[in-house]
């Protein structure tokens, strides 16, 4: 099986980012920038494109890389991960060893110990609606034909440089439940990211948990009030010294009311 990972960055001159994060196989970069342009080469084993594209948006990004893979497997990637030597044979290795998988999230630890990343993936486990609102796009790895055959792509609304902030992962997982895909989480560790800067995070203030209303919304009408909530709570900690308990979901629940007018 061929894999591709598909890196969304932005303002890169020249290819130096595929080193710079040990990606050691092929990969298509999608290059957000202010021009249009397009790099290929092909050494080391390893076929690297680069699309320079003069627009914005995470989600735009993953999907124009989605429709430009021919490989069996796709990796989601952040410019700021520095991956495993070792990372394609962990994701081949997976997938051989489940075929039923569809999709498969690995641990990619955060140097960050502000941002909080997923929680480290402990045992080899099906992931359901429950849980798969805990991982980041960096963590993911899918078939490429078992998305574009139900017809899954990243939502244009969510995520850095979108209307509104971080979500476009957890949406698209959701919808690969939605649609019947397997996902399937898995133990070993592809790389690290570093998470020293975010093209969206501005900290826990009113658009924050107005956007984490949104994108509960978005999910489910029904039970977004009980994501609201669960979400108020468990993670108190991190936002306690910029906002209160209530306020916080009072801008969750303003989100969600306004999105669905």
């Amino acid at each position: 099986m061929e894999i591709d990972v598909l890196l969304s960055t932005m303002h890169q001159e020249d290819m130096s980012i595929i080193n710079k994060m040990n990606i050691s196989g092929n990969a298509i970069i999608i290059n957000q920038c202010n021009y249009n342009n397009f790099k290929e080469i092909n050494e080391k084993n390893r076929n690297i494109k680069m699309y320079s594209f003069n627009e914005r948006g995470i989600g735009l990004s993953r999907n124009t890389a989605l429709m430009r893979s021919t490989a069996d497997i796709c990796i989601l990637a952040d410019d700021d991960v520095v991956y495993s030597d070792n990372y394609q044979r962990l994701v081949l290795d997976a997938f051989e060893n489940n075929p039923k998988a569809d999709v498969i999230v690995f641990n990619v630890p955060s140097r960050n110990e502000d941002r909080k990343g997923p929680k480290k993936i402990e045992k080899n486990a099906r992931v359901n609606y429950l849980n798969c609102m805990r991982y980041g796009a960096f963590n993911i790895a899918f078939k490429r034909e078992s998305v574009i055959k139900v017809n899954i792509s990243f939502s244009l609304l969510f995520g850095g440089g979108a209307k509104y902030s971080a979500g476009e992962d957890t949406i698209f997982l959701f919808e690969c439940l939605k649609k019947g895909l397997k996902i399937y989480q898995n133990t070993a560790q592809l790389g690290i990211v570093s998470h020293e800067e975010s093209t969206w995070f501005k900290g826990y203030n009113k658009k924050y948990f107005y956007d984490r209303g949104v994108l509960y919304a978005t999910l489910t009408k029904k039970l977004s009030y009980l994501l609201i909530l669960q979400y108020a709570i468990r993670k108190y900690n991190l936002y306690k010294n910029d906002l209160k308990l209530t306020t916080a979901i009072k801008y969750m629940i303003e989100g969600r009311r306004n999105f669905l007018l």
